[in-house]
């Protein structure tokens, strides 16, 4: 799908604040449109595919842009922040594991028909590479598991807040929940299932259909409501996935270098070689995290076992970009 030449215009002729301002804003508007149960599995991936068109204008022509995306666009760690310190009585983070923007269709579906006000949908930047330690290294967690029952400690950047991260039914999440006015929760869903369906062919039309059930259910939304009763509510996550079963093949040098680079990942730590090809199928980024090199674009390639069809980590919009939804009621 050809990028609309309005957009392409915008994409070339402005700086780099100004390209990710437009990338971000249609991915975004592309991702939210409701979805039916019926038609979700074909309908996400098409959207994936029309999302997929500013992949390629970034892999092809605009990498440098991955460059500049670490210091231009608000990472979601900073993002939660920024948002602790507004003066609100009382309030809530919920981090769903490698929620992407595909999801976001059924929380504000969801969250209308429940009577909440969503007070604002829009889109950060997962930490470079996009993986769940760094994510909660940058909010001051020594890993995910510390959250588990009140173990966050006072070293966090969202103080004070009583913490939790399982993997449990929600309506045994919301037995978890007590009046203490401000909670992080941090849950494995999706990436839990994410992971589950990585070597099947059919992983994304699992993680969708599911992604229904479980986001349309009234047992999530029962426990949205006790998280937001009295509080405000943010739902983000620490990082995306790539539906890497609908990436083309990698073939001869490119294919092997990858393989080699990569193995049936799409980063790696340290610096190294990026190949000689041009346009770049990798790329050195240097983050807080340190020197990594990163996958760039959608391929995906021959590796022992198989390449995951669902995986993070590397740079693509729907990897790299976490949705943040601010409710109340």
């Amino acid at each position: 799908m050809a990028l609309d030449a309005g957009v392409l215009k915008s994409l070339t002729k402005g700086t780099a604040e100004e390209a990710w301002r437009v990338i971000i804003h249609s991915a975004v508007e592309i991702a939210s449109k409701p979805l039916a149960a019926g038609n979700a599995p074909s309908e996400v991936i098409k959207r994936d595919r029309e999302i997929g068109a500013f992949d390629h204008f970034l892999s092809s022509t605009s990498w440098d842009l991955w460059q500049a995306f670490g210091n231009t666009v608000e990472r979601t760690s900073d993002r939660l922040a920024r948002w602790w310190t507004e003066p609100y009585s009382a309030k809530a983070v919920l981090i769903l594991d490698g929620l992407s923007l595909r999801e976001l269709p059924w929380l504000l579906q969801g969250a209308k028909e429940r009577g909440f006000t969503l007070n604002e949908v829009s889109a950060n930047a997962s930490e470079l590479p996009g993986e769940t330690n760094q994510f909660a290294q940058a909010l001051g967690f020594g890993s995910r598991s510390q959250l588990q029952n009140n173990g966050g400690g006072l070293a966090h950047r969202l103080q004070p807040a009583q913490t939790e991260c399982v993997d449990m039914p929600w309506e045994d999440c919301k037995g978890l929940l007590n009046g203490t006015p401000n909670w992080v929760f941090w849950h494995h869903w999706p990436d839990s299932k994410v992971h589950d369906g990585s070597g099947a062919g059919h992983g994304l039309d699992t993680l969708t259909r599911d992604a229904a059930d479980q986001l349309s259910s009234d047992d999530f939304w029962a426990f949205v409501e006790s998280l937001a009763t009295g509080r405000r509510l943010v739902i983000t996550s620490d990082h995306g996935y790539a539906a890497t079963g609908y990436f083309p093949d990698a073939d001869g040098e490119v294919g092997q270098f990858l393989k080699k680079t990569f193995a049936s990942g799409r980063s790696t730590k340290g610096t190294g070689e990026t190949g000689p090809f041009v346009p770049p199928v990798a790329l050195q980024i240097n983050s807080p995290h340190g020197a990594h090199l990163l996958a760039v674009g959608r391929w995906k390639w021959k590796s022992q076992g198989g390449y995951p069809t669902l995986t993070h980590g590397g740079l693509s919009l729907l990897e790299v970009l976490s949705p943040f939804v601010e409710l109340t009621k």
